[in-house]
């Protein structure tokens, strides 16, 4: 048998092989959904409004994560090595959610129209309660299937959400052909709503009622405030660019730039369904300490690569179709892609070795690394965008990735060093 039979054996016969398969195959149909409802959402709002709207979602996205204060993250930690520990972690997840959740809605409200002039109250409010509320619940349940390592219940959850999008961007498309980007977020929030509904039944259903514990809460607090933390940091080098360009008026421009943006996000899902899969082992090595996740990290790493430099590739030979898809507002996007089609690569460098921290229990090195990029993009952005626009944004992404990657595997071998001393 050849070396190629021998892995391809192995992987059938492993959970994260299964794991991994079950991700891939609902990344792979939500892949589908989300390029119809790219397509849809884009021709529907046009280049402008889609701008306004990305705004709206990146002012949002800054702050969304600390509404769950990093709980799906503890939970998976907890739970993953002890499933006794299920009810009392998940209602403390959604205690969390719910309470913090509606006041981050309240004060994004009031705040954002203030930065940003074209975003009005209305339109703030529909995101923030889908993306504070809804949508942390839908994530935290896949967070409960994930320390479960059922991950075709998470890739479920994943794929029902987008194709409530691209139905509802359908029906909206056949019978407005037009929209404004507030008559969007409105129907776009009750197809949050149902998600989350969806989430906790399914929850319910299989792993039974939530309870809630304060002491357990109030000892967990510390750590889940630094998994907030380091999402809401990634979530600052991922969107504070869109921001700053709403908040400069190139409304045209932030969508241009987002619809490449998020083809990179579509793109990513190959990698990111090995990740999912991969992750709660992570926690399990961690067990044995760094130098298990470390070479668990490299074993990830050596199939992520050769995909990220497929996906370049792919990326940057098909970009000419963009706009024959999304409308010829969005002609630009294709040097956009262009510029970004090399994130896939440098995201399986940062997200193997920083899961590797995250598993040994040093996430507080990891939130380092991600301060270091999110202050890094913060201050290229304030110049780059006032400066060049779209394409600063797309320098600055790209920076921002590649010092990621080598700060987290910096932080990953020199933490064997640091315990040795």
């Amino acid at each position: 048998m050849s070396k190629l039979q021998v892995e391809l054996a192995n992987v059938r016969s492993s959970t994260l092989g299964h794991n991994a398969a079950w991700m891939f195959a609902g990344q792979g149909l939500s892949i589908i959904c989300q390029a119809v409802y790219f397509v849809l959402l884009a021709r529907l709002l046009g280049s402008i409004q889609y701008g306004v709207y990305v705004t709206a979602v990146a002012m949002v996205s800054i702050l969304s994560q600390y509404s769950s204060f990093g709980s799906p993250a503890v939970l998976l930690r907890y739970v993953s090595p002890s499933p006794t520990n299920f009810a009392l972690y998940w209602g403390n997840t959604l205690v969390t959610i719910f309470t913090l959740g509606i006041f981050l809605a309240v004060v994004l409200t009031w705040a954002v129209p203030h930065i940003a002039h074209s975003c009005s109250s209305t339109m703030v409010l529909c995101v923030a309660i889908g993306d504070c509320i809804c949508a942390q619940i839908a994530l935290a349940a896949g967070r409960v299937f994930q320390a479960f390592e059922k991950l075709r219940m998470t890739a479920g959850l994943n794929l029902l959400t987008n194709l409530l999008r691209a139905l509802m961007a359908g029906a909206m498309f056949w019978s407005l052909k037009h929209a404004t980007a507030r008559q969007w977020v409105v129907a776009a929030l009750g197809v949050s709503v149902l998600a989350a509904c969806t989430a906790l039944v399914l929850v319910t259903r299989h792993y039974g009622k939530p309870a809630f514990s304060p002491p357990l809460l109030k000892e967990r607090m510390g750590e889940g405030f630094i998994f907030a933390l380091s999402a809401s940091t990634t979530n600052i080098y991922n969107d504070f660019d869109k921001a700053m360009l709403g908040h400069y008026g190139m409304n045209a421009a932030n969508g241009i730039y987002t619809m490449a943006y998020r083809v990179v996000d579509v793109c990513m899902m190959p990698i990111s369904s090995i990740h999912s899969a991969a992750f709660p082992r992570f926690f399990q090595k961690g067990t044995t300490g760094i130098k298990g996740t470390s070479a668990y990290a490299k074993r990830i790493l050596k199939r992520t690569v050769p995909m990220g430099l497929l996906l370049a590739a792919v990326m940057f030979l098909a970009a000419p179709l963009m706009p024959c898809l999304v409308g010829a507002g969005f002609g630009e996007s294709v040097t956009a892609l262009r510029w970004l089609c090399l994130l896939p690569l440098f995201r399986s460098f940062q997200l193997s070795a920083g899961d590797a921290i995250t598993g040994a229990g040093h996430q507080k090195f990891r939130l380092y690394s991600q301060a270091a990029s999110a202050s890094f993009n913060f201050g290229t952005n304030l110049y780059l965008v006032p400066h060049f626009g779209w394409q600063g944004a797309a320098w600055s992404s790209l920076a921002t990735d590649g010092l990621l990657g080598i700060l987290n595997w910096s932080i990953l071998l020199a933490i064997p060093r640091r315990s040795r001393g």
